[in-house]
């Protein structure tokens, strides 16, 4: 059965990730294996959000997502809300902090803010919380490449 994934207040928009409309996969979230399944979204503010659930093929820990899983939902999250303000971006850094585990099978939230868009440069917090609780926190540095960056690497691989 799939998780539900739906947004927990009305008024947030669902977001398209620049892979659908490039006609791409995600390493991250594709909903056709058992790893991860996540959902964006705007909030009314503008800020964006996710919602996730790590699978048995995100195993780590006994019971408990991977740690390389958490990480690469943090940065496809921070890039989507790069992407949110307008611009094509990829990371250039990420830091990531981990606080408690998270069990498989359960949603999680990701809350994004988007610290500073200086030049190409884009900085992104976020914070995946299971409930109340903070799992881990991010930090991420960004860089626009532009739409023609992006499709210069599509181009390259035959897209």
């Amino acid at each position: 059965m799939a998780p539900d994934l739906s947004a927990p207040d009305p008024t947030w928009t669902p977001l398209t990730p620049f892979w659908e409309s490039l006609g791409t996969r995600s390493f991250v979230s594709s909903e056709d294996d058992d790893r991860i399944h996540v959902r964006y979204y705007a909030d009314a503010g503008g800020a964006t959000h996710a919602r996730a659930w790590f699978g048995p093929g995100a195993e780590g820990p006994p019971g408990h997502a991977h740690g390389g899983a958490l990480a690469a939902l943090l940065d496809e999250a921070m890039g989507m809300a790069g992407l949110a303000t307008g611009r094509v971006v990829v990371a250039a850094r990420i830091e990531v902090d981990f606080r408690s585990m998270v069990p498989l099978g359960e949603v999680v939230d990701v809350v994004l803010e988007v610290v500073d868009t200086a030049g190409a440069k884009v900085s992104v917090r976020a914070e995946l919380k299971r409930g109340a609780t903070v799992a881990c926190q991010a930090t991420g540095l960004f860089v626009d490449i532009g739409a023609e960056g992006m499709g210069r690497a599509a181009e390259a691989v035959g897209l």
